[in-house]
């Protein structure tokens, strides 16, 4: 099953099932099985197949990571340069700045939109701690208050949707 990007930013994402083990009572020992020894149930099958991750719950910006590696899985290994990463910060900083959250028109300012696709899938690739670096230093280069590392792979992952059209 693949993760599905929803308009809101969400995230449904499968869902692995636990495997149940059986416990030291119920195995089969040398002696002969007890058949008193209660065995272990089988699954329920009443446990969620998906999950639904919003921007900042723990395990998002890896799923956004690998929705965006679904969107194109011949991709090359994502690299940064210094020019796409300073174009990245300043869609980012357009986006976050703007009244009306105008992705299209921040994307189509940039002079290098793949290059800057590039830096930004290699800041989801870093987890968390690469995002909230990446917020902090597009606030000191564009001007203006970090984003919040949601809010920012929020962003992040509406440049990418709007890249990949």
């Amino acid at each position: 099953m693949d993760i599905v990007r929803n308009p809101d930013g969400t995230l449904v994402v499968p869902v692995k099932q636990q495997r149940q083990h059986d416990t030291d009572e119920s195995a089969d020992t040398s002696a002969g099985r007890n058949d008193d020894a209660p065995v272990a149930a089988a699954p329920a099958g009443n446990e969620p197949e998906t999950r639904l991750l919003h921007p900042g719950e723990g395990g998002y910006d890896e799923a956004l990571a690998e929705w965006d590696l679904q969107q194109n899985p011949d991709r090359e290994p994502v690299v940064s340069t210094a020019t796409g990463r300073q174009e990245a910060m300043a869609i980012v900083q357009a986006v976050a700045t703007s009244p009306d959250h105008e992705v299209a028109s921040a994307v189509e300012a940039v002079d290098d939109p793949e290059a800057s696709g590039e830096a930004l899938r290699h800041v989801l690739v870093g987890g968390v701690h690469s995002v909230e670096d990446f917020a902090a230093e597009a606030a000191e280069a564009e001007g203006g208050e970090p984003l919040k590392a949601h809010e920012a792979t929020q962003i992040i992952g509406e440049v990418l949707s709007e890249l990949d059209k």
